[in-house]
């Protein structure tokens, strides 16, 4: 009676024949790494190549052109913009002022909107798409119509107040209320944006802890603070952390409203801004190179605070 033979595999099960050579094996090991490498080194190169030019330009003191030449000077850019009281530390100051009020509103209002679309109801597909309206317009584009809404002379919010027997007010005009009505705008536009990475992470949680602490008598309000909220919570870091690194970087909205400068008082000029005009309104590529490298550390920086929250919030 004839035997079968069946061919032996390597340890683990990967289907690899004995007699395979060396370099094969390996590949067959790693391949999860090799078929991802070219879009991994892609991406590398990507932000590699432009982040360490920019690196070799904040210690050089190049202007005019960034192909003209240029001095090495060390950290000597470093040590102006870190002293600049005049420019830098406010505009560091509105950046970090901009981001944190937009995201407490965002977060806020976005958990809220989430809490009240979870529930089924009727209509509730179309009060969703409704939400969504601002996130299909572009920045500018929004914010090109908010400035045209709050126009002190004919925009449609002076109106509006003047309804009501209050006088006009200055908007994105004045110098103390232009910062204020720009994070209106972002929170107006990105909320949505809450909503959705919040609504879905309460359609993933369990029904039984909510059955549970209501069959106990816990009231919404304590089921909220004691169930959905500590549920819920790592999803949360993780909008706080998209949303947030988005808000740092927010640049359109701000340039739409204000242009060059962040206003004639640099009265929404914030690093983006701030490092934008200093490449092309004035060419100072070094300064501008060296303000956006301590940008990237910010980011970085808040990255690294906000993802060691997270994995706080999973223990």
């Amino acid at each position: 009676m004839a035997t079968v033979t069946t061919p032996r595999r390597a340890p683990g099960g990967a289907g690899v024949m004995p007699d395979t050579p060396g370099w094969a094996r390996w590949a067959n090991d790693h391949r999860k790494w090799l078929f991802a490498a070219p879009a991994m080194a892609f991406v590398a190169a990507l932000i590699v190549i432009p982040l360490g030019w920019t690196a070799w330009l904040s210690l050089t003191d190049a202007e005019g052109s960034v192909r003209a030449e240029s001095e090495f000077v060390g950290f000597q850019n470093y040590l102006d913009v870190l002293s600049d009281t005049d420019r830098f530390w406010p505009a560091v100051g509105r950046t970090a002022g901009f981001t944190l009020v937009a995201l407490l509103f965002e977060v806020v209002l976005g958990m809220a909107i989430a809490l009240l679309l979870w529930r089924p109801f009727k209509g509730q597909k179309w009060v969703r798409v409704a939400i969504l309206m601002p996130l299909v317009a572009t920045p500018v584009a929004v914010g090109m119509m908010w400035r045209l809404i709050f126009d002190p002379n004919i925009g449609l919010a002076n109106q509006v107040l003047g309804w009501v027997g209050i006088g006009p007010q200055p908007w994105l005009a004045g110098q103390h209320s232009a910062l204020p009505t720009t994070i209106f705008i972002d929170v107006w536009q990105w909320t949505p944006m809450v909503v959705l990475i919040l609504l879905a992470g309460l359609s993933s949680l369990s029904e039984e802890p909510q059955e549970a602490a209501r069959i106990d008598g816990a009231s919404t309000w304590q089921r909220f603070r004691h169930v959905t909220l500590p549920l819920l919570m790592p999803t949360v870091i993780v909008a706080i952390l998209l949303r947030g690194i988005d808000a740092l970087k927010t640049f359109d909205i701000l340039y739409a409203t204000k242009g060059r400068g962040g206003g004639s008082f640099h009265e929404v000029e914030t690093l983006n801004v701030y490092a934008y005009g200093l490449s092309f309104d004035y060419n100072e590529y070094g300064v501008s190179s060296t303000v956006l490298i301590l940008f990237f550390l910010i980011i970085i920086g808040s990255m690294w605070a906000l993802t060691a929250r997270r994995k706080e919030a999973k223990r």
